[in-house]
C-alpha cells in the first residue's frame, strides 16, 4: 500500500459534540498512513492511525521528538505549544532522568495520599453546586475547579494567581489564526511567571513538587533554570487539561448512555474499569499533538518513511482501531481491560495519569452516589461545544438532580 501520492488537507477542526471526526475515520479506512498538510507550519507530514503502527512510531528510537526543536512543523495551533526545553521534546535516555524525578510525585502512595484532600475539594464543590440549586452548570461548578485546584495544590501555586494562569494556558491551546499574538504573549507571560516562581523555590524550597524538582540531584547534576521553569509550566498545563475536559465529557457521555450508566450505578466497584473504557471511547481532543522526526529511512505498515520526514500519530484513531478493540465505536463498560492511548504511549506516556484517574474516579463516583437522578437540564442538541481549542468539551453542561 502506498499513500504517498495523495496529500490530505487536515485542519482537524471537527467539533460536533463528541462524535468521532469523519475525516479521521476516512483516513483510518482509506489511508492508514497518509501524507497530510495542516493549518499551520511548513511542509507536509505523515499521519499514522493504526494502533500497532502508532505503537511502533512512539517506541522506535528512529523517530525523534528532540529533532522537532526549532522546526516550523505542521501543527494545529498558530504558535507551537511545545517548548524546546520541555520534557516533551526529549528522547530517551535524556528524558529518563527528568521523568524519574517527576514520577516521584505521582507514585501510587503519593496519589493515595492526595485522596482525602481531593475528596474534600469534590465535596465542597458539589455542596456549592447544591446551594446554587438545579439547574446548575457542571463545567463552572466542578470541571473548571477541581483539576486546577488539585494541581495548583501539588505545585503550591498561590490561590490569587490561579485564574490568570488558567486564562494564559487556555490562550495557548486556541487554534484560531487571530489568536496568534495572544498565544505568543501568553507563553511569554507563563515563562516569566514560572521563571520567578522556580527561582524563589530553589532559594527557599518547601514540600511542594516544584521545590522537589528544584532540589533534586542526579550526582552533581541538577535541573537547569530553563528546564525547571518549563517543567513547572508543563505540569500546570497538562496536570489539569485532561481531567478538566474529561469530567464534563464523561458526565455527558454517561447521561447519553443510560444503560451503561445504570450498569455503573449497580456496580460502583467497576468504576476504574469503566473510566478506562470511557477514556478510550471519548475523542476528547482534536487531531494530533507533537510530531516526531524520522532520523533514518524506516518502513511503517508497508510505507517507507524517509529520513527527516515529520510523523504525526493519532491516539484517537488508535483507540478506535477495530483490529485492537472489538466494536470500537460502542461504549461498553464491561469491555475486558486493554491498554488505550488516551494518555499517550511509550517514552511520552503521561506521567500524571494516576492523578487524573484519581480525580475522575472521586468526582464521577461522588456525583453518582449523591445524585441518583442526575440528568441533563437541556436537550443534548442544545449543549454548546468548544470549537476554538485543541480540546473538545462543552462550554456549559447544565445538569439537574
Amino acid at each position: 500500500m502506498d499513500t504517498s501520492d495523495t496529500v490530505w488537507s487536515c485542519p482537524f477542526d471537527f467539533a460536533d459534540g463528541l462524535e468521532f471526526d469523519p475525516l479521521l475515520r476516512q483516513l483510518m479506512t482509506e489511508a492508514p498512513i497518509a501524507r497530510i498538510k495542516m493549518s499551520y507550519g511548513e511542509g507536509e507530514a505523515w499521519l499514522v492511525t493504526r494502533y500497532e503502527d502508532v505503537r511502533m512510531v512512539t517506541t522506535d528510537r528512529r523517530f525523534s521528538r528532540a529533532a522537532v526543536a526549532g522546526r516550523d512543523f505542521p501543527r494545529m495551533t498558530p504558535e507551537p505549544i511545545v517548548q524546546s526545553e520541555s520534557i516533551n521534546l526529549l528522547d530517551p535516555p535524556a528524558s529518563n532522568r527528568l521523568r524519574k524525578l517527576v514520577a516521584q510525585a505521582f507514585t501510587a502512595p503519593k496519589v493515595d495520599g492526595m485522596r482525602p484532600k481531593t475528596q474534600a475539594i469534590v465535596d465542597r464543590l458539589l455542596d456549592d453546586m447544591e446551594e446554587h440549586g438545579p439547574p446548575a452548570d457542571l463545567v463552572k461548578h466542578v470541571s473548571m475547579e477541581l483539576p486546577l485546584t488539585t494541581i495548583c495544590e501539588v505545585l503550591d501555586i498561590p490561590v490569587d494567581d490561579r485564574p490568570e494562569l488558567r486564562r494564559r494556558a487556555v490562550a495557548m491551546m486556541n487554534v484560531t489564526a487571530e489568536n496568534k499574538q495572544n498565544a505568543i504573549q501568553a507563553k511569554a507571560e507563563l515563562r516569566s511567571y514560572f521563571a520567578e516562581l522556580t527561582q524563589a523555590r530553589r532559594a527557599n524550597p518547601g514540600d511542594d513538587l516544584i521545590s522537589s524538582l528544584a532540589t533534586a540531584r542526579d550526582g552533581d547534576d541538577i535541573l537547569g533554570p530553563d528546564e525547571l521553569k518549563v517543567m513547572a509550566m508543563v505540569l500546570l498545563m497538562t496536570g489539569h487539561d485532561t481531567s478538566t475536559y474529561q469530567l464534563s465529557n464523561i458526565t455527558y457521555t454517561l447521561l447519553r448512555h443510560p444503560e451503561q450508566l445504570a450498569k455503573l450505578r449497580a456496580r460502583p466497584e467497576m468504576m476504574p474499569q469503566a473510566l478506562e473504557e470511557l477514556l478510550r471511547f471519548i475523542p476528547f481532543r482534536k487531531g494530533v499533538g507533537i510530531p516526531r522526526i524520522a532520523t533514518e529511512d524506516v518502513e511503517v505498515g508497508g510505507v517507507l518513511i524517509k529520513a527527516n520526514d515529520t510523523v504525526h500519530v493519532s491516539y484517537l484513531a488508535a483507540n478506535r482501531d477495530p483490529s485492537r478493540f472489538r466494536c470500537p465505536d460502542e461504549l461498553d463498560l464491561d469491555r475486558p481491560p486493554a491498554p488505550h492511548m488516551t494518555f499517550g504511549w511509550g517514552a511520552h506516556h503521561c506521567i500524571g495519569a494516576p492523578l487524573a484517574l484519581m480525580e475522575l474516579e472521586l468526582a464521577i463516583g461522588t456525583m453518582l452516589r449523591r445524585y441518583p437522578r442526575l440528568a441533563l437540564a437541556v436537550p443534548a442538541e442544545e449543549v454548546r461545544w468548544n470549537n476554538e481549542s485543541i480540546w473538545r468539551y462543552p462550554y456549559e453542561l447544565p445538569v439537574t438532580w
